[in-house]
């Protein structure tokens, strides 16, 4: 209680410091996008945020799910609303990034300009999952099985232009090796099929592979993220597996309009990065395989520049389409 009276007073002086406009927002429900069906990792961690901002700035924070296009109706949905303060997106970073710099699915928004970060909420890396029976126990067995010649390595993806399809297409070309692609429609099936061995191996969110780790049906070889996971301490990162440059790790986060006033992004800001270090919410993304994340809005727009950078070079190389 103490925690939440001190972040109470925090904000309402931010809000008195801002201009008129700020110091009455929110006056009305805050409408937050996820371009997500419900259930999915960006829409529960939108839903923990939510709440608390809902507690802390006096009004509703509403999630409404605009799912379809990968992502693209929703965040075009935001991208066209009015800069006030009322029209939120919470979205997967990177799946935004990759939709933007691969030619046929790019939206009708240029993402750097339609949209000013307010703040990460979570971050989750993709691990390297293969089939039980694959004879690779460490990603330079599987470098070297890549090498071999045959019919090469398949491995599953959420879809073509996924996050999980271009960190596949990332590694191939950091380690010199041809995969081939198969993609799915979504990441249960991909998962279903690496556990029935149709496929070798998938580049997958710890989430999608939460309830299998253990169970002896799949081995996860290495996380792509630039420090090991919480959930998995003695996985190895990629960098530590031979790959010092390579770090792939899903962002999700909390973007407005381009007209929002600073001051609103900044109040939200300032509530996303306290909330993000609340006992509770850390602990209720850990079970989801995220760690909470919070960042300022200079960080966020860094963050997501950085992103297009790295999946444009990855789409300019593989001539993703």
């Amino acid at each position: 209680m103490i925690q939440r009276r001190q972040i109470l007073a925090g904000l309402a002086g931010m809000a008195c410091s801002g201009p008129l406009l700020a110091q009455q927002w929110p006056a009305k429900p805050v409408r937050v996008v996820t371009p997500y069906p419900p259930g999915g990792a960006t829409d529960i961690t939108a839903r923990v945020y939510a709440q608390y901002l809902g507690q802390w700035l006096g009004q509703p924070f509403v999630i409404e799910n605009r799912a379809g296009a990968g992502g693209e109706i929703g965040a075009t949905a935001v991208a066209n609303s009015a800069g006030d303060g009322y029209s939120l997106l919470f979205g997967a970073i990177g799946s935004l990034a990759i939709h933007a710099v691969i030619p046929t699915q790019k939206p009708p928004y240029d993402l750097m300009t339609a949209f000013t970060g307010i703040s990460m909420g979570s971050s989750v890396p993709l691990a390297i999952a293969v089939r039980s029976d694959l004879p690779a126990h460490s990603v330079a067995e599987l470098v070297k099985l890549g090498k071999a010649g045959g019919k090469g390595l398949t491995y599953g993806s959420a879809g073509n232009g996924s996050t999980q399809h271009m960190t596949g297409e990332y590694f191939q070309q950091a380690a010199g090796i041809k995969l081939v692609h198969i993609p799915y429609k979504g990441s249960a099936p991909a998962v279903a099929d690496l556990l029935g061995g149709q496929i070798d191996l998938v580049f997958e969110t710890l989430p999608a592979l939460a309830s299998q780790i253990g169970s002896g049906k799949l081995r996860i070889l290495a996380v792509t993220s630039a420090k090991r996971s919480d959930m998995l301490p003695d996985v190895p990162t990629l960098k530590e597996s031979g790959f010092p440059d390579f770090e792939v790790t899903t962002y999700y986060g909390l973007l407005a309009p381009k007209a929002t006033p600073p001051a609103i992004v900044g109040q939200l800001s300032k509530a996303m990065q306290e909330i993000a270090k609340m006992r509770e919410v850390r602990q209720t993304l850990q079970k989801q395989g995220a760690d909470a994340y919070a960042s300022s809005p200079e960080h966020t727009t860094r963050l997501i520049e950085a992103e297009l950078a790295k999946w444009g070079q990855v789409q300019k190389t593989a001539q993703v389409q």
